[in-house]
């Protein structure tokens, strides 16, 4: 069985409709998941290296390489889109993802994006495909298109003079299967006409059977092979439903939680009102490219299981919202002892194929959220149903409104965890993966692939790493129902000494990761040992986010800081514990310089964890 999964793009642009499959803005984050993703798909371990013999027991498909994040905007789209990337950009941000991938997860499959990146399409880009995937980074394994993207070079994008050029195109730059016909109905056209060799197709076929082996295809009747007669029965068992309650227990972000009102009181809250387009509709808990769930537990759902006096009501009849009940709304609103609402997006509005027009809650869904606020008897709980963020400013500055949860597309066990956090049988200890910006962030064009900012043109940046406009809520934040601090108790390195790095001619400023051997990498590395305590009454999971960032962070070409470790610890009420993070300077303490050559410059660095804790060392010659 091939996945063509994971989804490993950088969610660039807080509009695209497919940054819900993916981890987030993050590349560090991005490429640990890709790593863990492709090991667990293909039956490695979770440290890598115990793939017996290559067999494989599925096969992983990181995509879309690269640079793609964009799917219909102000009339450009995904199919002829020409992503103007610099290398710095691409070095850093695009392609670390793949890289990881390929190099530390071992992925047996990649797919080449629709698009085209400054002027090349990616499946008939021969630096991308051979040189950098199989070249550089040591890709073993099938190179696919996305759907139809083949036949787009010469239909839509005009890149190539004729169907054979085409198949000629790809097929040298690296590319071994179509999805679709194209190969097939023009391929061998194109060896007659001379454009296409045998070679390039034996070379394409033997990395497809290659794979095909690795699966056990060949190994005799699959149904009398291990997993060879699964069913439904072996997916929808108690072990995997618990998992994916789990999942969405850890997934939820608390965003706001005023004088404490979260969590509820399950023996004094007598009755409470559900209101909302999202509260009840199973179909928008899946998201985007979702399995058929075992069951499903919507919020409202959930929400029955712990208060016996609901009262429910949609308050508009979808999530666009051109009309509002409400006083339907506003009348249980005032009869019940508290008020969850349940608002947000759903695949109408973002989706593959459908970036957003705004950043904002469709319709009336605001004047409805503040007509209930307004009439309630306390401050109101607001649960966000959205891949993409929102900017909720309004309910963020709101007294009467006083919880918000965002829950993401939380899949079919949603409803319940949802339910849990509210009524305090889980402690939220979820973050955000990406950065939520104000709605005006719209007036940046979203076919600017920068990360950078540009003073001059008063270009914001983007994510975190480089955003320097106002945030709704930043990368990382989330809150919990305890209280949790840091502190730095042992760090086993203060200085770094890049003369002992480098094996060519030295830089004052700079030495070039290409040009310290690997075994100077690994002695360079360094633990951090960080103490977390649970200050507050409630157990809890919380995520631990290590971030380093360089003295004259923030000058446009440095990122504000980045992320180089996280860690999740479980700790009981008033329990502390040590958490280790190594620290490889070559990999974390590393920036891309506008060639795009990977640098690690001399001069402070300071790694931070939490809003106060900070350790701060020295990089020099």
């Amino acid at each position: 069985m091939t996945f063509w999964s994971p989804n490993i793009n950088i969610f660039r642009d807080p509009r695209w409709g497919r940054g819900q499959e993916t981890p987030g803005e993050d590349p560090f984050l991005t490429s640990k998941y890709a790593v863990s993703f492709v090991r667990g798909i293909q039956g490695d371990s979770f440290e890598g290296g115990d793939l017996k013999d290559g067999h494989l027991l599925a096969s992983a498909c990181c995509k879309h390489l690269t640079a793609y994040d964009l799917e219909s905007w102000n009339g450009n789209n995904r199919f002829t889109f020409n992503a103007h990337v610099t290398k710095q950009d691409m070095a850093d941000t695009y392609q670390p993802p793949f890289k990881s991938c390929v190099e530390k997860g071992r992925s047996s499959g990649i797919m080449c994006a629709y698009n085209l990146v400054n002027g090349v399409p990616n499946c008939a880009d021969y630096d991308l495909l051979t040189k950098t995937a199989r070249g550089k980074w040591g890709f073993k394994g099938y190179i696919t298109s996305d759907c139809d993207a083949v036949s787009l070079i010469y239909e839509k994008q005009h890149y190539a003079k004729s169907h054979e050029e085409v198949v000629a195109d790809v097929l040298k730059a690296g590319m071994d299967v179509n999805c679709g016909d194209y190969l097939a109905n023009h391929t061998k056209s194109a060896v007659e006409k001379g454009k296409v060799s045998e070679s390039d197709i034996d070379r394409a076929l033997h990395n497809l059977f290659s794979v095909r082996m690795r699966l056990g295809l060949f190994n005799g009747n699959p149904s009398q092979l291990p997993y060879g007669d699964l069913s439904r029965n072996d997916i929808c068992t108690p072990e995997h439903q618990d998992l994916a309650l789990e999942v969405a227990r850890d997934g939820i972000v608390l965003l706001k939680n005023t004088a404490n009102l979260l969590p509820l009181s399950k023996s004094e809250t007598k009755s409470l009102a559900v209101i909302g387009p999202n509260a009840n509709v199973s179909k928008t808990l899946l998201g985007n490219y979702a399995g058929r769930p075992c069951k499903t537990i919507t919020p409202l759902q959930g929400l029955m299981n712990y208060v016996e006096r609901i009262k429910f009501h949609k308050g508009c009849e979808t999530i666009n919202c051109t009309s509002i009940a409400s006083s339907e709304a506003v009348r249980i609103a005032e009869s019940a002892d508290y008020v969850v609402l349940v608002m947000g997006l759903n695949q109408d509005r973002e989706r593959e194929e459908l970036d957003r027009e705004d950043l904002v809650l469709p319709g009336k869904q605001q004047k409805l959220i503040m007509r209930v606020a307004k009439a309630a008897k306390k401050p109101v709980i607001l649960v966000l149903l959205c891949g993409g963020p929102v900017d909720i400013s309004f309910a963020k500055n709101n007294p009467k409104i006083g919880g918000i949860l965002w829950a993401g597309y939380p899949g079919e066990a949603g409803g319940k965890a949802i339910a849990e956090i509210i009524f305090g049988d889980h402690n939220p200890g979820g973050r955000l993966p990406i950065t939520w910006y104000p709605k005006d962030f719209i007036e940046v064009p979203m076919t600017d692939m920068r990360m950078r900012p540009d003073p001059w043109s008063g270009y914001p940046g983007r994510t975190y790493r480089f955003y320097q406009g106002e945030k709704v809520f930043e990368f990382g934040y989330g809150l919990s129902y305890s209280k949790f601090s840091y502190k730095f108790v042992y760090v086993s390195r203060s200085k770094l000494d890049l003369e002992r790095l480098s094996t060519t001619e030295k830089n004052p400023e700079y030495v070039p990761v290409s040009d310290i051997i690997s075994m100077s990498c690994e002695e360079a590395k360094f633990l951090a040992i960080v103490s977390v305590e649970n200050e507050g009454d409630m157990a809890g999971k919380h995520s631990v986010l290590l971030f380093a960032r360089h003295d004259e962070a923030g000058d446009g070409s440095r990122p504000v800081k980045q992320l180089v470790g996280f860690q999740t610890v479980m700790l009981y009420a008033k329990e502390k514990a040590n958490v280790e993070f190594e620290i490889n300077p070559c990999e974390h303490l590393s920036r891309a310089s506008e060639d795009g050559t990977m640098v690690i410059e001399s001069g402070a660095r300071h790694l931070t964890v939490g809003d106060r804790e900070e350790y701060q060392f020295s990089i020099t010659f």
